[in-house]
């Protein structure tokens, strides 16, 4: 990371610190940084003469000149009224709410991300603090988030097998915080064809999909993905959406994922005259694979794909010899 990076990245994280104190838990902090982090970047594109992509009473100036029990209680409204919104703000304030209790330290954080003009940043620069984050909150067992986040060297390493390219599009049903999608993209922008300008808008506007069944996971997908200038301003590239239930009628021409290995499970399915029963998921076989043995073993797999990547061994044969 360049020294603006790491300087940025510790001053908010310092932050989480306090928040933690206050009982706020580092996931927790991170979802509030994206809110806030996502009005003042919409405040800045105006200000670049760019259309605001939130309702008027919704919009930074408003929030960050109040304090005290005003600014918890507007703070709370407007989470409510962008959580009903369209596209990529719906998908960010999905079930949105404030779990800062202490209108002081929400105060303290509106201070903190409005002292930077963040679209000063290169989207490198931006992307890079805001999966650092991500990064550490994964890193953080109490938070859960870890089974969200896809060790970097893993998935460095499929996509340096699969070798997407520019003009290809590329789908993670399964995509937690967008590692795949991201890791992607730096590897497709690479290739000579990307120097297209035609070719890298559609790879950057159109070439890249997510699905993931949590609210809160893919929020802080399309939130990255966003940072980093894929997908466009009014229209998100995550969809929060189970992607095995149903068909979801497009094609795509690499699928770069790591799909949860659970437990079998039972979910609740609603017909279309109203009644409801139970689907049934078990674990599955592919040829010689126990995917239920497969997410036991997931740690050790990882541990071990790494250890072969970096010394240059054929990772992928670790998987057949379970």
């Amino acid at each position: 990371m360049s020294e603006t990076e790491n300087v940025l990245t510790a001053k908010v994280w310092n932050l989480a610190h306090v928040m933690n104190n206050a009982g706020v838990g580092s996931g927790d902090y991170v979802e509030q940084v994206t809110y806030l982090l996502f009005l003042k970047l919409d405040a800045e594109r105006e200000e670049d003469g760019l259309p605001s992509l939130l309702p008027e009473e919704c919009r930074w100036a408003r929030l960050a000149a109040l304090s005290g029990r005003e600014l918890a209680q507007h703070y709370a409204r407007t989470l409510e009224t962008l959580s009903t919104q369209p596209g990529l703000v719906g998908t960010i304030y999905t079930r949105a709410r404030n779990t800062i209790e202490e209108p002081a330290h929400l105060h303290r954080l509106v201070r903190m991300i409005g002292a930077e003009s963040w679209s000063g940043f290169g989207v490198d620069v931006k992307g890079a603090i805001y999966e650092s984050l991500l990064e550490r909150t994964a890193s953080d067992t109490k938070s859960g988030a870890g089974q969200y986040f896809t060790p970097r060297p893993v998935i460095q390493a499929c996509v340096e097998v699969v070798d997407p390219r520019p003009g290809q599009t590329i789908c993670d049903p399964a995509c937690g915080t967008a590692g795949f999608l991201l890791a992607a993209f730096e590897h497709m922008r690479q290739k000579p064809e990307a120097r297209d300008r035609e070719t890298g808008r559609k790879m950057r506007e159109e070439g890249f999909t997510g699905f993931d069944i949590v609210a809160g996971v893919a929020r802080l997908a399309a939130m990255n993905l966003y940072l980093h200038g894929l997908g466009r301003a009014d229209v998100t590239p995550i969809h929060r959406a189970d992607a095995l239930l149903a068909d979801p009628g497009r094609r795509w021409d690499v699928i770069l994922t790591n799909p949860p290995f659970g437990r079998r499970q039972s979910i609740q399915v609603f017909t279309g005259d109203g009644e409801t029963g139970n689907r049934r998921f078990w674990p599955l076989r592919c040829g010689d694979i126990d995917l239920e043995r497969l997410r036991r073993d997931r740690d050790q797999l990882w541990a071990e794909a790494v250890a072969r990547y970096r010394a240059g061994a054929p990772w992928w044969i670790t998987a057949t010899a379970l």
